[in-house]
């Protein structure tokens, strides 16, 4: 916990009078001031009324009125960028959204992992390459993956390009969620090829059958099924770790309705397990931007501390402005959740709780391949519904992190991907994803918690 009392007034740039874990060392002063005058001179990349109606949504989700489907990549990275990956992420979470709406009878709140996912904490500053100490990899924000001292350094340049990218990204979501890609008439063109054929798939091809005739119902009874726009667009919202909080700050902009600061750098931000001391640089800077703003808590956290988190990032007590997101991990959460849980109701905390039951089950094998089981997220999550169930409250939303590339990275699912496959489609810059198919069996297992 830090020792040094947060500052009276909150400005954008009052954080840099705390601690800050998890920053770079940055090793030319002069070029990241820079990077970041370049950034602060840019448009927003996206505008407060839209987190303003992320956080309107967010409330219906903490009431049980909707829930929260937040996923996408573990870290972005430049070499991946491509319009092609950006639909193929998207298709994953609208086929899933469709299967929660339709199977749990719930709007779904749908929040991408994307557009500014670029930065990663890591729980050492350095590691052994082939023999060779480097600086850690930290996303590609930083610095890059190939283990080179070179490669490795961090460089402030790369903040300028993942705000390129950022925009290219979001400009690219607003044209498939706006332009026809998301209509409802089309919930058979997003299954893809490998899915296609798949149990999984099938059962998804069935539920889209009957949306179809569903459609054609609705027409048959005097909807304007061609022309009302809920039936052709979605919403869809982005979000990342505010972790570099330089890139933060430099995107921090003043809305011009209501004076209040906002980070336009997504519509929702969120502080980790690592970063999360309510009296730390990250949680003094979410406190004073208006965006709805998240926590992942692990196995050690305590209503104490959520209580103290909650009084600097939602003293108002507002619903949807504050997501809990626990990430146990399938040995402990059966243990640590139920007191969290209860404690946060009994204080009266309104809250958004969600499960990110993917970091919690990280594991090394004995190949070298970080991976998780899909068991194991499986069982976090149900263990999370019952809880919820147990306690009387809201199971809020789900956090987890997908692809829509038929990768081989997490172990099992109906595919039973095994320790020897892993090598055959192992892509990710960081942590290991589910790919579209067990992100499709998921959301199957997941209406049904739903209607249970």
């Amino acid at each position: 916990m830090s020792t040094t009392a947060p500052p009276q007034v909150w400005t954008p740039s009052s954080w840099t009078a705390l601690p800050a874990g998890q920053q770079p060392d940055w090793p030319d002063a002069g070029a990241l001031a820079d990077a970041l005058s370049t950034l602060a001179a840019q448009p927003p990349l996206v505008f407060a009324g839209e987190a303003r109606d992320l956080q309107s949504r967010l409330g219906q989700v903490a009431a049980g009125e909707a829930f929260l489907l937040q996923g996408g990549d573990c870290a972005e990275t430049f070499a991946a960028f491509s319009a092609d990956g950006i639909r193929d992420k998207l298709k994953v979470l609208l086929q899933m959204a469709v299967v929660l709406t339709y199977g749990a009878q719930l709007p779904v709140v749908k929040v991408g992992r994307i557009a500014g996912q670029f930065a990663k904490p890591r729980s050492a500053a350095t590691e052994t390459v082939d023999g060779l100490r480097l600086p850690v990899y930290r996303g590609d924000a930083v610095n890059d993956l190939q283990a080179s001292l070179e490669h490795r350094t961090p460089d402030p340049g790369r903040l300028v390009r993942v705000y390129h990218q950022a925009a290219a990204t979001l400009n690219l979501l607003r044209a498939f969620t706006r332009g026809g890609f998301a209509d409802l008439r089309r919930v058979h063109a997003w299954n893809q090829e490998f899915v296609a054929a798949s149990a999984q798939g099938q059962r998804y091809c069935v539920l889209a059958d009957e949306i179809s005739r569903s459609l054609q119902f609705l027409a048959a009874c005097g909807v304007d099924v061609e022309h009302d726009p809920r039936f052709h667009t979605v919403d869809f919202w982005t979000s990342h770790e505010a972790l570099l909080l330089g890139y933060e700050q430099a995107l921090t902009r003043r809305d011009s309705l209501t004076g209040d600061w906002y980070d336009c750098s997504a519509h929702m931000l969120w502080v980790g397990e690592r970063t999360r001391d309510p009296d730390g640089a990250h949680v003094h800077f979410l406190s004073g931007v208006g965006n709805p703003v998240g926590v992942k808590l692990g196995p050690t956290a305590t209503v104490d501390e959520v209580e103290a988190l909650a009084a600097r990032l939602n003293p108002a007590n507002e619903p949807g402005r504050l997501t809990l997101i626990a990430r146990m991990g399938a040995p402990r959460v059966d243990e640590a959740l139920p007191p969290l849980v209860r404690g946060v109701r009994d204080r009266g905390l309104a809250v958004v709780w969600s499960c990110d039951p993917m970091h919690g089950n990280t594991f090394t094998t004995d190949g070298g391949y970080k991976t998780r089981r899909f068991s194991d997220v499986l069982h976090e999550l149900r263990v999370f519904f019952g809880v919820h169930h147990g306690e009387g409250t809201v199971p809020g939303g789900v956090h987890i992190e997908l692809t829509g590339d038929d990768v081989t990275e997490c172990l099992g699912g109906a595919q039973e991907i095994a320790d020897l496959d892993l090598g055959q489609r192992y892509e990710t810059a960081c942590d290991p994803r589910l790919n579209n198919q067990q992100a499709l069996e998921l959301a199957f297992q997941l209406a049904e918690m739903l209607r249970a």
